[in-house]
Parts: structure tokens; C-alpha cells; sequence
């Protein structure tokens, strides 16, 4: 007996999700909103037809939500892209009903643009790195505080490397201050101490988990790349075997040099607008790494120095090159965590 298929797409919010179900002709069968529960959105469905088809925006939760569709159900769902969906809707208008019912038929014309939906090993990993980041933004943001409050206070620092042991001495004991802005900085300094210990904790944790994953010790051995650098592109890239070229690859880490041709005119305008910050920064700070210790990289850096261009430009090319590089020489395949649930 043949299954009746159905095109379905979700509209996710925290409490509800909005659901319109389709036929293969395009006529809606139903688009209403249902409790957000895996259990409530297959019950709703299931009553219109057995082989699904769906897809959701990508937002904070609904990757959970399709990989339980997913896993638990059987349905095949993908995430969609919400910039290009929202470029997709040809009207000013945003409702749930409206929304629900593009993604459906996008994904009964195929035209869905899809996102990947990262297994549950890799959401985690992406929780442990960004936390990471997290902790260390609020590290700098101290750091700036205290900076602010000694030249606030046109206190001349001493010789040598800034929070290296013998510079924190002297922050401990500058005068000059004021009461008010002695004690200030006293908070901050116990604030750093304690960033420190976190920052320490979880990157302890993340050698843990990390421990048996193949990948990141195949990224551990390449000249240049340190735990934090291997950890972030893990997390943030997932499965480099998900692409099929270098640059693919090195489009989504967004380091592509962005077209800005028309004409006669040839022009480029910098690094395409897309991708995650993160792992875009992290690249790049592994090439200016390179650009310093490894001699292929050093000569390229020589020669686009030569030509004239700016350093910034010279360790977006060494990125873009390497992360190119970088895929043929790691092998993809699913993250290996230790005691991820």
C-alpha cells in the first residue's frame, strides 16, 4: 500500500509552532499552530498522510526539534536558510501562517534553501567552544575596563608586556588611582582571576570530550593549529567531508573575496557577507600564525607584501588558501565525543 506524501512546513516558536501540511498539488490541507512538542506536530500531520516531507527556519531550538522529527519520527526534514525564506516571500507581510505556508511549498518545489542540520554530538561540541568564547569576550571587556580607569587616571604604566606576572604586581599597588578607582580595579582584578579559572575549567573540558575525536587530532598535527583553533573548527564546520571542494568550504567559513563586477568594471569588495564571526576570526588568526612560522605561508605573505597589499587583505588570502588547503588534507566523519549526552 502506497504512503500518501506530504509537504509540511514549521513555523517555530518557543511555546507554539505554526504547521501547514500540503499535497503534492500544492493545495493546503491544513495551517494551524499546535503546542511546541515533537509528539503535537506529528499527531497533527499524521492524520493528512504517512510519508513527510518537511522543513523549519533555523532559529534557536528547532535544529532539537528537527533532529527529534528526525530521529524519533522518521520524517525527512531539513533547516531552512531564514534570510533567503524571507527574500523568498515576494511580500512585505509577516505572519506565522504566511511563513509556514512558504516553507512548505518550497519544500514541495524543492527550492528550499537549506542549512545544515548539525547531529547532536556537534551542537554539543558548539556549546563548549562558544562558551569558551563567551568567557573569553568577558576577560577582554575586564581588561578594557582597566585600561579605561588607568588612563582615566593618567597613570603611566611601566616597561614590559601588559598582564604578564610582573605588570599584574604593579597594577596591584599603582597609586594614583583614588580611593574609588583603587577599589573599582581591585574588583576587576578579582573578576580576571576568576575568568581565568573558568576559561582554565572548560578548556580542560573540551580536551576531555575531545579526547577519542579523530578529526581534531588529524587538525592537531598540522603546523599552526592549537587545541582552541582544532576545537572551534570542529564545532563550527562539523563535517568537512559535506563539502565538496576547498572552496565551498572556505565560502561557508567566509573568507571568499565578494564580487563586486558589472560591466567593464571588475572589482572586489572585500570578504563576502556570511558565515559564522567566530570561526571566520579564528582562521584568521591561525593565518597571521603561519604567516610568521610556516615557510610556504611566509613566502606568499612576502610576495602579496611586495605587490603592495595591506596586511589585513595578505591574512584574509593566507586564510582563505589554507582553510582550501585544509580540506583535502582532513578527513571528514561524525564527532567522537567522551561523555557527551
Amino acid at each position: 500500500m502506497s504512503k500518501v506524501t506530504v509537504y509540511v512546513g514549521l513555523d517555530y516558536h518557543k511555546d507554539s509552532i505554526q504547521v501547514c501540511i500540503m499535497d503534492r498539488d500544492g493545495t493546503i490541507l491544513a495551517n494551524r499552530s499546535c503546542p511546541n512538542r515533537a509528539e503535537a506536530v506529528v499527531a497533527l500531520v499524521a492524520g493528512h498522510g504517512q510519508d513527510v516531507r518537511a522543513a523549519v527556519e533555523a532559529c534557536s531550538g528547532s535544529a532539537n526539534l528537527a533532529d527529534e522529527l528526525a530521529t524519533e519520527h522518521g520524517w525527512i526534514i531539513n533547516l531552512a536558510h531564514p534570510g533567503y525564506v524571507a527574500r523568498m516571500k515576494q511580500t512585505p507581510d509577516k505572519t506565522d501562517w504566511a511563513d509556514a505556508r512558504v516553507i512548505a511549498d518550497l519544500v514541495r518545489v524543492g527550492y528550499l534553501p537549506k542549512v545544515w542540520l548539525a547531529p547532536h554530538d556537534v551542537r554539543q561540541l558548539r556549546t563548549l567552544t562558544r562558551y569558551r568564547q563567551q568567557l573569553v569576550d568577558r576577560r577582554r571587556d575586564t581588561k578594557l575596563r582597566v585600561t579605561a580607569l588607568l588612563r582615566d587616571a593618567r597613570i603611566v604604566e611601566p616597561g614590559g608586556r601588559r598582564w604578564g606576572r610582573a605588570w599584574m604586581t604593579w597594577l596591584a599597588t599603582a597609586e594614583g588611582l583614588g580611593s574609588e578607582g583603587r577599589w573599582v580595579v581591585d574588583r576587576l582584578i578579582g573578576e580576571l582571576g576568576e575568568l581565568d579559572g573558568a576559561i582554565a575549567e572548560v578548556e580542560r573540558r573540551l580536551a576531555e570530550v575531545t579526547a577519542g575525536d579523530p578529526v581534531v587530532a588529524q587538525l592537531l598535527r598540522l603546523p599552526g593549529v592549537g587545541p582552541v583553533t582544532a576545537w572551534t573548527l570542529r564545532a563550527e564546520v562539523g563535517r568537512f567531508d559535506r563539502f565538496t571542494t576547498g572552496k565551498q568550504l572556505s565560502r561557508y567559513c567566509g573568507l571568499s573575496p565578494r564580487n563586486a563586477s558589472s560591466g567593464q568594471r571588475q572589482a572586489d569588495a572585500g570578504l563576502i557577507k556570511a558565515g559564522n564571526d567566530r570561526l571566520r576570526a579564528t582562521i584568521i588568526e591561525a593565518a597571521h600564525r603561519l604567516i610568521r612560522y610556516d615557510p610556504r605561508w611566509k613566502a606568499l605573505a612576502a610576495a602579496m607584501r611586495r605587490a603592495g597589499k595591506p596586511a589585513c587583505v595578505i591574512a584574509a588570502a593566507v586564510g582563505n588558501r589554507w582553510i582550501r588547503w585544509l580540506f583535502h588534507q582532513v578527513a571528514g566523519g561524525p564527532v567522537t565525543l567522551q561523555g557527551a549526552a
